[in-house]
């Protein structure tokens, strides 16, 4: 029988190198993709464009991921081979940007993108399916890996920062990225395979978006997120654009993305010794966290100096850390395990998919038009109205209890 039948690495056979790549893996990943999202929207600033014109290609990967994560989603659980899946994912990533970092027209860079984000947009809702599948049926928590790309976030950027500041945007930042995710693939490949074992009524038949939908509470979950996420969107596109408007430098936006992620290892701890699944403990979870996201952007609306963000980006380590750890956790309850991919595809979606078309072109018009400080407190609102939706969500459960809706077996 071939060694990929497996539902996760027996133990006897990988001792703990699965584990230690799989920490390697996401540690390169994340830390590929902080090169990417902080530095390459001041790479395009560089290029003449506007904040508008930033947001609305930035926007391009949230709109491809409506397509691109359900696609993915559905050919993970069709396939049960997460990580050959992710492999090709990654390498059509490394590929496609290649090509993003060569063209120069206004047009081509946004066919470009299209491309681009068609592999890229949906890697870490599946990255989260595959730490998931290799500690199902061990005492491995979810956050002792995560935490690994929290950290390779938070350092790498740390150290762009000092290297794009020196050698360039447009020379530091492509080289950076391509060298860290060429890394990530790297590590994939050696890891040893994962799939779950073959059994045909664990096959994702067509519809799976549809069938997973289709529990409210999970749809309603869903889209309360996507009020707390749309600020946080505006923050992750525009917030290195703010710092430089303020006089900032880029070793300044490196320093103020690793102080979002630096403590996020200690936070995912936290989480995985004191999480505990129950409906009730996580919406309390959820909107603590929203009141604190709303408590940040209020903070940055009133912000005068580059080097204010840099402390305040230290809240992104528990709203951020609080609202994935939750939320992944919640889907996979909410979730079916034979639609595990689709729904952590979904989950995603409604963080960075939706939230983030609205984030960069919406985001985009008001820091153009009214400042960063009217974009800023629009997302307070937004938050606040998130954490009053978490909290009558949380108190309807708690009066009428949760029952799971029955999913329809395969094929009927």
């Amino acid at each position: 029988m071939p060694d990929d039948q497996s539902n996760h690495p027996h133990p006897a056979n990988s001792a703990r190198s699965p584990f230690f790549m799989l920490k390697a893996f996401n540690f390169f990943l994340y830390g590929a993709i902080a090169v990417f999202a902080s530095f390459f929207p001041l790479y395009l600033q560089d290029a003449g464009m506007s904040k508008l014109e930033i947001g609305t290609l930035m926007a391009i990967g949230p709109f491809v991921s409506l397509i691109a994560n359900p696609f993915w989603g559905y050919l993970v659980d069709r396939t049960e081979n997460t990580r050959r899946t992710l492999m090709f994912m990654l390498l059509g990533t490394l590929v496609l940007a290649q090509f993003v970092f060569q063209v120069h027209s206004y047009a081509m860079i946004y066919l470009a993108m299209i491309a681009f984000f068609f592999f890229q947009s949906p890697v870490f809702a599946q990255s989260n399916t595959l730490i998931l599948g290799y500690i199902d049926g061990t005492p491995r928590k979810f956050g002792a890996f995560r935490l690994w790309g929290s950290l390779g976030w938070a350092l790498t950027a740390a150290a762009a920062g000092f290297v794009i500041d020196r050698a360039g945007t447009s020379t530091g930042m492509p080289w950076l990225f391509t060298g860290l995710l060429a890394l990530a693939l790297l590590s994939a490949i050696v890891l040893p395979s994962l799939r779950r074992a073959a059994d045909t009524t664990t096959i994702t038949p067509p519809g799976g978006f549809r069938r997973v939908l289709a529990n409210p509470t999970f749809a309603a979950f869903l889209l309360l997120g996507v009020f707390v996420s749309i600020p946080n969107a505006m923050n992750g596109t525009f917030m290195t654009l703010y710092i430089t408007d303020l006089g900032g430098s880029r070793e300044l936006v490196g320093w103020a993305v690793f102080s979002a992620s630096a403590l996020e290892a200690i936070f995912f701890l936290i989480f995985d010794r004191f999480f505990r699944r129950k409906l009730g403990f996580m919406m309390i979870c959820l909107t603590t966290v929203s009141v604190l996201f709303a408590v940040r952007w209020y903070m940055m609306s009133a912000v005068m100096n580059p080097m204010h963000i840099v402390y305040i980006q230290m809240l992104h380590s528990v709203t951020y850390a609080g609202y994935f750890y939750v939320g992944t956790h919640m889907t996979s309850m909410f979730v079916p395990s034979a639609y595990r991919g689709t729904g952590q595809a979904l989950f995603t979606l409604s963080w960075s998919g939706i939230s983030g078309i609205v984030a960069g072109i919406l985001g985009g018009w008001m820091f153009d038009n009214f400042g960063a400080p009217m974009m800023y407190q629009s997302g307070t609102v937004l938050s606040i109205m998130g954490a009053v939706g978490f909290a009558a969500m949380g108190y309807t459960l708690y009066r009428g209890g949760y029952h799971a809706p029955r999913v329809a077996a395969p094929g009927k």
